[in-house]
Formats: structure tokens, sequence, C-alpha cells
């Protein structure tokens, strides 16, 4: 079963069905994968599960598939944000690859003073996002929403959800002991700078909301995307005790 490829579709999954994939998904299979008719694979589309499924027929507009039993139910990721600074073009992706892989459930791409990225390009982060879910067995996407101002972030930020706002250079508590007495599965967030830190009178407004929670990541200053995962890492594993 590991050996399996994986594949998302958006389409609804059932045991039994037959399942239309389109051209690229099709390209995919043949001539990225070399899979022929008869070869079987894995489809998750975020809500339904896995289910095995059995290559038929694929030709150049399409191919389709018999879906089969499922192999795994849904279920929901834990409910944390990764909040980020968009960073240079090649770090991006990886640090996008990266926090998919450890879980995050929702990526927010965040402008500062500081951002050196100025736009995203969503259509290619949002292709990173569903590789690496292929690879990783996720059964959901993390969404990606769309760049906003730091201010306006705040502004609009649901008070429920607490953030932690992982600032360098200032005295405050490590990550790990403040996620300590955190309910398990959230609601959290994590807000990481951009190249740079955040500028002064940012950081200032930042701690000034109740729900935020300023913390370090230790005594080195960490490259962004480097700070990005270690956060995310040691937020998982507090949120997966029992």
């Amino acid at each position: 079963m590991a050996s399996m490829a994986r594949l998302y579709v958006a389409s609804d999954l059932q045991a039994g069905a037959d399942l239309a994939l389109d051209e690229a998904a099709a390209h995919y299979l043949r001539h990225v994968l070399r899979l022929g008719e008869g070869a079987t694979l894995r489809l998750f589309n975020g809500r339904d599960g896995e289910y095995a499924a059995t290559l038929g027929l694929a030709g150049k507009r399409g191919a389709m598939v018999r879906l089969g039993e499922q192999t795994q139910p849904y279920r929901a990721p834990r409910d944390l944000w990764l909040c980020f600074a968009p960073i240079r073009q090649g770090r991006i992706e990886f640090l996008i690859e990266k926090a998919t892989e450890l879980g995050a459930a929702r990526l927010v791409p965040v402008l500062t003073q500081r951002t050196q990225l100025r736009q995203i390009n969503a259509v290619r982060l949002e292709a990173h996002v569903k590789e690496a879910a292929e690879q990783c067995e996720r059964l959901d996407l993390p969404a990606l929403a769309p760049l906003v101002p730091l201010e306006t972030m705040l502004a609009q930020w649901p008070a429920e959800r607490r953030l932690f706002a992982c600032l360098e250079r200032q005295a405050a508590p490590g990550l790990l002991a403040a996620l300590q007495g955190l309910p398990p599965g959230g609601p959290l967030a994590i807000l990481i700078g951009p190249e740079g830190g955040f500028a002064p009178e940012e950081a200032e407004r930042i701690v000034a909301w109740e729900f935020v929670t300023p913390v370090s990541l230790g005594e080195t200053i960490l490259r962004a995307e480097t700070a990005a995962l270690a956060a995310l890492a040691l937020a998982q594993a507090v949120l997966s005790r029992p």
C-alpha cells in the first residue's frame, strides 16, 4: 500500500464508482509515474478519506479510474495555522512544502514592512501544497490564504485563536513552555516574521493585542523558513500529546 501512487482529486469518492481524471492528472500518471492500464493508486479529496483505485484507459485528454475500498477514513488536521512573511523564490516553496508535511491546517502569507517578496504566485504555491500532501500521506490540503497586510490580519483576527508571535532579540518565554497547558488540538497559530525580523514598531503593535503571546525560539537567530518549521514541529508535539 505504501508504494502506491497517491493523487489528490476534487471529486467525491465512493467505493465502486468510476471517476474521470483531467488531462493534467492523466499526464502525471502516464508520463511522470509511468503507470499503465490496470495500475493501482490511491486517491484522496480532503473530505472523504482515501480510496484505492485502478487505472483504466488513459488518453491525451484524461483518464478513467475505478474506485475500490476506502483505505483510510478522513481525519481532520489539528487546528494549527502558520502565518508567515513571504520569503524569496525557491525558499518560499520549500517552506510551503515542509509546512504541509508538518500538518499546518492554514497558511497565511503576511505583508510586513521588511517583507522582501511583495507578491506571491498562489497557483504555483498551491501546486506545491498538493504535491507535498500527496507525498506525505495527508488526507487533506492546507488552505492557502490570500496575502494580507499585518495590520489587517491583526485587526480581523478571531480572538479565540491564540497567536504565538516568534520575536527575536526580545525577552520572551520559549515557545515550548508557552504552549504547555493548551488544550489538545488547538485552535492556535504561529506568526513568523520576515528576513531581518519585524520592525520595532511592528513588534510593539503585535504584542499589544490580547490574543498574542510573544515567544522565543532560542538564543540563535534563525532563518525565516527554519523558524517556521521549528515552531510548527514544537506546536505539533504539544498538540499531539495524549
